[in-house]
């Protein structure tokens, strides 16, 4: 597979997450890799730990659910990395249950919606000019809960947030396919990560990061450029 260029990560997150592998498989494929996170201290340790072995990588901290804050994060990118991007992988977002509709609580639908749907959106909207200039590709992260019949109960606002994302992808599909840009979005069950292992235990029903990082590298490269507008379960 050839060398995908410069490629924007957004949710590194914490040792232990899925961004963490998919950071790897990205860098060992020969990748120019800009990775980011809300922390600081996170975003850093991924890219001083790449850069030690020998990849290319810088950190950024950015809040993705503030359309300044992301304004502010192209401006660095394009200073320090040009203005092409070849993909964006969108890993940002978190879960949470929200319980009975009926009796669930505003502060959690908004956060839910802000950290799952909105920063796709503005991480999106923001970087579309250069992935554009690359012919580039996007793959969001949804999840099984978008998937029909997979919502559940007691999460409504999490499964909510995902469906918008798949039909976020589904629209920048349709919009830039006359500019060369792909977008598609995986959708997950529960990802072997500390926390998630943690939060279920060890013997909870997992798909492996390294699985994760096969499709997302996948969908990225060349060879999967008739490929675009898809949500792909990964159970």
């Amino acid at each position: 597979m050839a060398p995908l260029s410069t490629v924007l990560l957004t949710g590194v997150g914490a040792e232990g997450q899925v961004g963490e592998v998919v950071a790897q498989a990205f860098a060992d494929q020969g990748a120019s890799l800009i990775l980011v996170d809300r922390t600081r201290d996170h975003v850093d340790a991924r890219a001083a730990a790449l850069t030690a072995r020998g990849h290319s990588a810088r950190g950024y901290a950015c809040d993705l659910t503030n359309a300044d804050d992301v304004a502010s994060l192209v401006e660095q990118v394009r200073r320090n990395h040009g203005d092409k991007l070849k993909s964006l992988v969108h890993m940002a977002g978190g879960f949470a249950m929200s319980g009975p509709v009926a009796e669930s609580a505003i502060d959690v639908w908004n956060r839910q919606i802000a950290i799952n749907l909105t920063t796709a959106y503005l991480t999106a909207r923001a970087f579309l000019p250069m992935l554009r200039a690359d012919r580039g590709a996007i793959v969001f992260f949804a999840s099984e809960a978008a998937l029909p019949g997979k919502t559940g109960s007691n999460r409504a606002a999490y499964a909510v947030a995902k469906t918008g994302v798949a039909t976020l992808m589904r629209s920048i599909a349709a919009e830039e396919r006359k500019n060369g840009v792909r977008a598609n979005a995986v959708a997950p069950t529960s990802i072997r990560t500390a926390a998630n292992v943690s939060a279920m235990g060890d013997d909870a029903h997992y798909i492996e990061r390294e699985q994760v990082a096969q499709v997302v590298t996948f969908l990225c490269s060349d060879a999967a450029s008739a490929i675009t507008g898809e949500l792909l379960p990964l159970t």
